[in-house]
């Protein structure tokens, strides 16, 4: 199967040239670039590379929030032959500085937050700092750069002097399918970050994958809004560079993305299909449409059966317009779903499904269409990979997922140790995660394998089946369930906004946990239930996919 893939530089080369006068990638309210100005982007960028000395097999690293240029910055970089290495704007400017570093790139572009944090003095190996909004100079370290950046116009006009054409397109071809093509370091929720070695077969494959399940969805032309960084493998993959071989019209959302930007730019842009986390989605639901329906009048309707499927429906167009009114389905990933807002989507037939993936995966493992989808599940084994569970009764008790295929990455770079504990000798990825498979192949995780506890009496306790109950309850915002000697503690931080609005004190606020917890308890085994509740004031810190960083919480 190896053999067929075609080159990924090559699509990338064959999208621009199709699609050469379409609107391509836009900044949310900011200006447009076509697919013809997005390759006048990338030849300005290989001409300034070219100049200033960049090899194939360089690395290159781009730090900053979503944006045309930080698009066309990376496209330039794997068309010429170099190594991506895509940076999250909001780790910290030490764990900047140590990406950098520890990836031995050559050049940073940094985004106009980023380039007041950071610090040259401790990224020594760096030839030159690079300002993503225009290409200028933050720190250059040789001459030829400085030359290059300051000729830059004179040379794209010498190269081409009667107009930059689609038959002037021609990009590097990567040598194999093997061949690194990016390396993104992981997101860290367990402390230390990893770089994912990224091969050209995987970002071949998760396309070839999208394209085969959203083909008929995502034509040329049609509108996306990218939210999540693309310097995260799910929001890179599913919500800019599929859509762009596609022939799609990207929206970066430029800010921090809170829940009425989100819905704003929902509304004007109308995209076909939308890429979130859980977290997104729970609250634009818990915000927007729970206070409509949980009222007294609404919850007699929806119980009265022949009342209830036409007040359904009403529910269900109310939410598909609060998503711009236009989706074929929304794809969630990157944590587990709230049963109670999951249960409320399928009740209501609302088009969504949950995957699943792993930066290691660049990402894609298991997905299904929101049609098949089964409930609680992350879908099925996704088009190229292979999925095993790692029990003697896959249906019945959870054991350790495993997958194979042109997906997996090539191993973590410069790290040898951790790369041998996740790939085995037959090219099985470890996830770390536990699930179980039904007969029809739907895959349903149970938990982290590192985030496992153990009871007193033996038994296997995953806190995230608690916390997505604990959730539900009122006024919890956030939780987490850690262990304490041979207790289960629930650290709760509230919904202060609401307290606020119900007139409720510090005293009122711990008695309603106390309550919460008096419930909880009710629906657990004997040996998980929770014996305390303790209230946070300030929000957990979380990894840029909006997880909580446990490891801190220990």
């Amino acid at each position: 199967m190896m053999e067929k893939n075609p080159s990924f530089n090559e699509l990338i080369e064959k999208s621009i040239t199709t699609h050469w006068d379409r609107d391509a990638l836009t900044d949310y309210k900011g200006k447009t670039l076509q697919y013809n100005d997005v390759a006048r982007k990338i030849e300005k960028i290989h001409i300034m590379f070219e100049a200033s000395g960049v090899q194939k097999g360089d690395k290159i690293a781009i730090c900053g929030r979503n944006s045309s240029m930080w698009a066309a910055t990376f496209l330039a970089t794997l068309t010429y032959g170099a190594i991506a290495v895509p940076i999250l704007h909001e780790f910290t400017p030490d764990q900047i500085h140590n990406i950098v570093n520890h990836s031995d790139a050559k050049l940073l572009f940094v985004g106009d937050v980023v380039s007041t944090q950071i610090d040259a003095t401790k990224m020594m190996g760096l030839e030159g700092i690079i300002y993503l909004p225009d290409l200028s100079l933050v720190v250059s370290r040789t001459e030829q750069l400085t030359y290059a950046r300051e000729h830059l116009n004179e040379m794209f006009g010498q190269r081409y002097p009667k107009f930059f054409r689609a038959e002037h397109v021609h990009y590097y071809r990567e040598q194999s399918p093997d061949e690194l093509a990016l390396i993104n370091y992981t997101s860290g929720t367990t402390g230390r970050s990893k770089g994912v070695m990224i091969p050209y077969r995987a970002l071949w494959s998760n396309a070839d994958f999208a394209k085969n399940v959203l083909d008929n969805v995502v034509k040329p032309g049609e509108n996306i809004i990218s939210i999540l960084p693309m310097a995260h493998m799910y929001g890179m993959m599913f919500e800019f560079m599929y859509e762009f071989l596609a022939g799609a019209h990207i929206f970066f959302l430029t800010r921090m993305p809170s829940p009425a930007i989100i819905a704003q730019a929902l509304a004007d842009v109308k995209p076909i299909i939308m890429i979130a986390v859980p977290l997104v989605i729970e609250k634009i639901i818990r915000k927007k449409v729970f206070p409509k329906i949980q009222n007294q009048r609404m919850k007699l309707l929806l119980n009265t059966p022949i009342i209830s499927n036409k007040v359904k429906e009403k529910i269900r167009e109310q939410v598909y317009q609060a998503f711009g009114g236009n989706l074929y389905q929304i794809i969630i990933g990157g944590a587990a779903l709230n049963n109670e807002i999951e249960k409320f989507l399928k009740d209501i037939n609302f088009p969504f499904t949950v995957g699943y993936g792993a930066t290691e995966c660049a990402p894609i493992i298991a997905y299904s269409d929101w049609k098949e989808f089964a409930l609680q599940s992350c879908g099925r084994a996704a088009l190229h990979q292979e999925v095993a569970i790692d029990s003697p009764d896959p249906e019945n008790i959870a054991g350790e997922i495993l997958t194979k295929g042109p997906n997996v990455m090539l191993g973590y770079y410069k790290n040898e140790e951790d790369t041998r504990a996740a790939l085995d000798a037959e090219g099985w990825y470890h996830t770390g995660d536990l699930g179980t498979m039904d007969a029809a192949g739907n895959i349903f995780i149970r938990g982290r394998s590192k985030n496992m506890l153990l009871g007193s009496n033996g038994q296997n306790i995953y806190p995230e089946e608690i916390e997505d109950k604990l959730s539900s309850l009122p006024l919890v915002s956030e939780c987490l369930v850690i262990q304490r000697g041979e207790k289960l503690v629930g650290l709760v931080y509230p919904d202060y906004e609401e307290a606020k609005n119900l007139n409720l004190n510090d005293a009122d606020i711990k008695a309603i946990m106390e309550e919460n917890r008096t419930q909880l308890n009710a629906v657990t085994p004997a040996y998980a239930k929770v014996t305390e509740m303790e209230v946070m004031t300030e929000e957990f810190e979380k990894t840029p996919k909006k997880s909580i960083k446990r490891f801190m919480y220990k």
